[in-house]
């Protein structure tokens, strides 16, 4: 509120005027610094209060008597106390600090506040006020009392819009209903292959085998895998139906059905069977699945000219688009070594343009290294949405923007788009 100068009585308000500042809602504790003469004030050194507990979480307060290494500092300049504020516990809290430096009569000296933050245990975990106050002037006022203690006020106002709410509980409710038998109404019966191949007989197999069941619900399948869901052909009956897989591991398939369910896929074991995963979501189109096994392989693939035309052949067959590229890329940095060293007598003729588009981005990379001609910047960002020169990443981003398939070759993908911008086209027009 303003100050009322001596010889004014009253005062008339024009507009509502500000209301005080509400001080319920912080919890304070108040720090004493004992000692604070004797305290180690080389610069940088840290002075770490106990833990305490404000509003249900753990915080440390620390303060630097000679001042915080990054602080503003030239020889002979005044140096400044600096504190600093940190959550110790685990989990977040969206909450404001304010600190006051009491002196030796208990009236605050000095307030500095802190803006409302999300405090964070893993990401934004301390606030630091660099210069708080003058180091002189805590010895020279009356700030430390006859004991030369240094007493410090935190309070903390945690934000109201931080209560706790539980998330939306749809997804652990999927979640918990993968592979249950109580509710499922459609049952998949893994096979998997046990012991070693036998000599085939009239009346003998020709491998002992075993299979897995695993339980899941027709309507979750039509929606998130429908190629599984097709295995069920026969009306809903209310009785479970059984589907027979035979070309998928027990294994990798739990992991499968368990990402239709919402779960996810730890990345061991992505890179540990990454072909196994892409062989079996490509097969039964569990798209997302598929493009992160890809990455994953792509991550843990050192590529090399003994390799290189077995994932191209590979990626190709499965539409593996972003697998594809790298190979491609990587054949156009080593070209002079692929020539001598591979027969591309095997390579497909729908790859020839790709090569292409990949030794014109080798060209690019290598103009672009040596020149920076402005008119060269300008002709790139005229193809901006020449779809025929992105790369696949780029293509694959602006399929999913549209609601589209992200899943299929690059030109399965550019036809996509150019089909989803002459619709987009005729829609604005009329």
């Amino acid at each position: 509120m303003p100050v009322i100068h001596p010889r004014i009585h009253t005062t008339v308000d024009v507009g509502k005027p500000p209301s005080p500042p509400d001080e319920s809602r912080y919890k304070s504790i108040q720090i004493h610094y004992h000692g604070f003469a004797y305290l180690p004030h080389a610069r940088g050194r840290e002075i770490k209060s106990p833990r305490f507990l404000l509003n249900g979480h753990e915080w440390e307060l620390g303060i630097y008597p000679g001042g915080g290494l990054h602080a503003h500092h030239i020889p002979r300049s005044p140096t400044y106390l600096k504190v600093v504020i940190r959550l110790c516990s685990k989990g977040s809290v969206t909450a404001a600090f304010d600190v006051k430096i009491l002196n030796k009569f208990g009236v605050s000296e000095c307030r500095l506040r802190s803006r409302s933050i999300e405090w964070n245990s893993d990401m934004i975990s301390e606030w630091s006020w660099p210069e708080v106050m003058r180091r002189s002037k805590i010895f020279d006022g009356d700030i430390l009392d006859d004991d030369g203690t240094l007493a410090i006020v935190l309070s903390m106002k945690e934000d109201a819009a931080a209560t706790f709410v539980p998330k939306n509980p749809l997804i652990k409710m999927i979640e918990k209903m993968f592979n249950d038998e109580t509710t499922a109404d459609v049952c998949f019966e893994v096979c998997c292959s046990k012991g070693e191949e036998v000599e085939e007989d009239d009346d003998s197999a020709k491998r002992a085998k075993t299979s897995t069941p695993f339980y899941a619900h027709r309507s979750i399948l039509l929606g998130c895998a429908p190629m599984l869901a097709a295995l069920f052909d026969v009306e809903d009956t209310g009785c479970m139906v059984t589907a027979q897989i035979s070309d998928v591991s027990p294994h990798i398939f739990h992991y499968m059905l368990s990402y239709v369910y919402g779960g996810s896929v730890p990345k061991e074991e992505l890179k540990n069977h990454a072909k196994d995963f892409i062989n079996a979501t490509d097969k039964y189109s569990i798209v997302n699945l598929k493009l992160e096994a890809e990455a994953v392989y792509l991550n843990s693939t050192k590529f090399t000219v003994d390799n290189a035309m077995d994932n191209l052949l590979y990626a190709d067959a499965l539409n593996c688009a972003l697998l594809k590229e790298t190979v491609l890329d990587f054949l156009a940095e080593n070209s002079t070594e692929a020539i001598k060293k591979i027969s591309f007598t095997d390579l497909p003729g729908n790859v020839v343009k790709d090569l292409m588009l990949a030794f014109d981005r080798s060209k690019k990379r290598i103009i672009n290294k040596y020149c920076s001609d402005s008119d060269e910047e300008e002709e790139d960002d005229d193809d901006d949405e020449d779809y025929s020169l992105m790369r696949v990443c780029e293509l694959r981003r602006k399929l999913d923007e549209k609601g589209l398939d992200v899943d299929g070759s690059r030109e399965a993908m550019i036809e996509a788009l150019n089909n989803s911008t002459g619709v987009d086209g005729a829609t604005a027009e009329d």
